[in-house]
């Protein structure tokens, strides 16, 4: 059996790699599904002429994750009551199990300020009446979670694995939980099970990496740190400005230092300031600072 280069392979789109026949212009041949360089008659062809393709095949696929990886992702939701970027913080924005929405603290701040006492204690969004007891709001976590709501999955999850609103630690129903919200695509379902698998590299790495593809700036900064102690520094200065490019602060200042010390260069370094002032600026909003001062009061009074 004669065999083409990978290299003829991709001067010809209508050759096999492995016996160099031709489809004469034809979509017979199937393309190899990883590397998308070559493509076969067949399977036996694909066999083979994998000894001689495999090294380009994962060199490409590596190459093509790459692109997909150092994406600018999409920033976090916007909160259905003020339209503003829900903020990075966790503590910054709480999950309403009446209706499944995400709203920022500063929109449930101003309700309950400003609102009659009769409305005071009602979800922002749904006007639904808020839980009051861990029994009720687990009890309305679950529906959510029946709905498909992956949040809630979250929610229910973290719930099980600290043990906490009552129910018994259970970390096995937390990471069901968390597997099924990570197949819908949640980055906290994600960045959780990175952090559960920690003693298994491979499985936390890959969790940290689909949790950063989908917008996690905590689990992209904490990619940045593995790179950046694996001495992969240009690896790491890329993850490091992406979520910096979102507003995270650890980032920012990783990229600060990364200028300072030659990594990153004046137009990048510019650039992503750039973007990291823009990003806290589309977080900010007077509410959300009467709340973050308020919570900071409170903090102090305990």
């Amino acid at each position: 059996m004669s065999t083409i280069t990978t290299r003829n392979a991709d001067d010809s789109n209508h050759q096999c790699a492995a016996c160099g026949d031709s489809d004469d212009g034809g979509d017979s041949l199937k393309t190899c599904t990883a590397c998308n360089l070559v493509k076969y008659c067949n399977r036996t062809c694909q066999i083979a002429h994998r000894p001689a393709h495999k090294k380009a095949c994962k060199k490409r696929v590596a190459e093509l994750f790459d692109e997909k990886l150092f994406k600018q992702p999409p920033p976090e939701e916007d909160c259905p009551i003020c339209y503003l970027r829900i903020p990075i913080e966790g503590d910054q924005s709480t999950y309403e199990s009446c209706c499944g929405k995400m709203l920022c603290c500063g929109c449930v701040y101003a309700n309950t300020v400003a609102a009659a006492d009769t409305e005071r204690f009602k979800c922002v969004f749904c006007r639904t009446e808020l839980s009051l007891s861990y029994e009720e709001e687990i009890e309305r976590t679950k529906k959510r979670v029946e709905a498909n709501d992956a949040q809630a999955m979250v929610n229910l999850g973290s719930d099980y694995q600290l043990g906490m609103k009552g129910l018994r630690q259970d970390n096995a129903k937390a990471l069901e939980l968390y597997h099924k919200s990570a197949k819908i695509g949640n980055h906290h379902a994600h960045y959780n099970l990175s952090a559960f698998y920690q003693k298994d590299i491979g499985k936390a790495t890959y969790h940290r990496q689909l949790a950063a593809l989908a917008g996690n700036v905590r689990a992209r900064y904490n990619l940045g740190c593995v790179e950046g102690n694996a001495g992969n520094m240009d690896r790491a200065y890329k993850h490091w400005m992406i979520s910096a490019n979102d507003g995270y602060d650890s980032s920012m200042k990783s990229v600060q230092e990364g200028h300072k010390e030659g990594f990153v260069t004046k137009d990048d370094y510019a650039k992503t300031a750039l973007a990291y002032s823009i990003s806290i600026d589309e977080m900010k909003s007077d509410d959300r600072d009467r709340f973050a001062a308020a919570n900071a009061a409170a903090n102090v009074a305990k």
